[in-house]
């Protein structure tokens, strides 16, 4: 049997109301391959065990259906198939016993990577962004893929901060590769397709259902070593991705944050449960042997903002960076603890800015700028 032949009927069969991965896998264990499913008798499918609406939806809609077209057109759009036995594979992901029976991608996968999954709120905070971006940063030097699911927040900024240092990504998507969901992330979504893949198990064409997510959740901790939560309300979609990498065996780690941001909860609550604290890339290769280098904290981090200044620091200034920190912080709130006037902490703060210290949030909020 072909293999070829097989991805393209799997791609056919997934195409029909109600198969999804789980079901695919049902009629493949059942007749022994995809390609003896399409072919079996109507009869045959009335001697399977269970007989739900989607085994009639099968018999149905199979004679409409020509796998050749489905292959012509995946291939027009630059979209490539993959399947558990195949080596580009996730390694990590065909280990599963749910491992999607076929999984779509663009781009360059090499399944045989190490994968490190950053995940965290679509609301993330400056503080989260940039702990985002310097974890992918530090682990893309050690050739770790960063996975991740483009949504808003954290996952843009894991992403980013991968290719930002020239290293590779790969992004789980909850609906078909026919379309960029959030749109926004249409840019981000190519630069990663320069090294990285964009990957999916549903099917072209299908939407980004609120109930795909979690599935999509599911493969970015199963293909992954370990998953990092940077940020998370209470209930997040993050902390389902936690729960599958429980089940899977993964590692969980989580990166402290401010006691004040709703964001932090999350991760507290994983500290508190026994994930490991992420204070930087070294804290995760410490925990994964195959991943334990040595690393010199001092070098990865920052020197003294004031000491970084490109135009002479004055005491204004300095009084300033004392107060910011991580969390945002309204003017009103730096001029009660400053004793000089409005106008000057005015000057001061977009001096900061300009000097590239201090990032300016909507409300007229500080906080201190991270190099990432």
């Amino acid at each position: 049997m072909e293999m070829e032949e097989e991805k393209i009927v799997r791609a056919a069969f997934r195409t029909i109301s109600g198969v999804g991965s789980q079901r695919l896998r049902q009629l493949i264990a059942y007749f022994g391959s995809a390609v003896k499913a399409w072919e079996a008798s109507s009869r045959s499918y009335l001697e399977i065990p269970t007989q739900d609406k989607w085994i009639r939806d099968v018999l149905k809609e199979r004679q409409t259906i020509e796998p050749v077209k489905i292959r012509d057109n995946l291939g027009k759009q630059g979209i490539r198939m993959i399947t558990p036995d195949e080596p580009g594979y996730p390694s990590l992901l065909a280990e599963l016993a749910d491992a999607p029976p076929l999984l779509y991608y663009r781009g360059h996968l090499k399944g045989n990577s190490e994968v490190l999954a950053i995940v965290g709120s679509r609301q993330a905070t400056a503080y989260g962004k940039s702990a985002a971006k310097a974890l992918a940063r530090d682990a893309v030097a050690r050739e770790i893929v960063i996975a991740s699911g483009l949504a808003r927040g954290i996952d843009t900024a894991a992403h980013q901060g991968a290719l930002d240092s020239g290293g590779v990504t790969w992004a789980f998507l909850g609906c078909g590769l026919d379309r960029i969901y959030p749109a926004e992330n249409q840019r981000l979504a190519e630069d990663i397709l320069e090294k990285g893949a964009l990957i999916s198990e549903f099917a072209p064409g299908s939407p980004p259902n609120a109930a795909h997510f979690p599935a999509r959740n599911r493969l970015i901790s199963g293909c992954s070593r370990g998953v990092v939560v940077v940020e998370a309300a209470e209930r997040s979609g993050a902390l389902i991705t936690v729960d599958f990498a429980l089940e899977q065996g993964r590692e969980v780690f989580a990166v402290p944050g401010p006691i004040f941001s709703p964001m932090s909860r999350g991760p507290h609550h994983l500290l508190r449960q026994g994930a490991k604290i992420v204070e930087g890339i070294e804290d995760i290769c410490n925990e994964l042997p195959k991943w334990s280098i040595h690393v010199d904290r001092n070098s990865l981090t920052k020197e003294p903002l004031s000491e970084e200044l490109e135009f002479p620091v004055g005491i204004e200034h300095n009084l300033i960076l004392q107060q910011l920190s991580d969390v945002p912080l309204h003017i009103d709130q730096i001029a009660i603890h400053s004793t000089m006037p409005v106008s000057s902490i005015s000057l001061a703060l977009l001096e900061l800015q300009l000097g590239g210290k201090i990032t300016q949030l909507p409300g007229q909020h500080y906080v201190l700028a991270r190099e990432c």
